[in-house]
């Protein structure tokens, strides 16, 4: 997989090889993409933020656009590649103000 097969705010439901090498199925919303890997939110686990790399990411099962009132925002200094260039992880609170949170 690359770049050109994913969106910005959009969700997924995607099968990834994690880290201890197991295929596992995600359920993610995409919040930013880099040329190598991007930055997403696992949709059914806590707040945390993702880095997955596009080449961990074996199959594309589901494509849900996002309509404008119901994506979720984050401060665009959090999505900044620079401050992802050692971390794989960060723990977020992220917000839809249609959903009134």
């Amino acid at each position: 997989m690359d770049k050109s097969n994913f969106k910005e705010n959009t969700r997924y439901t995607i099968t990834w090889r994690t880290a201890d090498g197991k295929l596992r199925p995600a359920n993610i919303y995409i919040y930013k993409l880099f040329d190598n890997a991007m930055i997403a939110r696992m949709t059914d686990k806590s707040g945390f933020l993702y880095k997955i790399n596009y080449s961990d990411i074996t199959k594309i099962v589901a494509e849900i656009p996002v309509t404008k009132e119901n994506q979720f925002t984050i401060p665009a200094a959090v999505l900044d590649e620079k401050i992802w260039k050692d971390r794989t992880i960060m723990e977020r609170y992220s917000t839809s103000p249609h959903m009134g949170k």
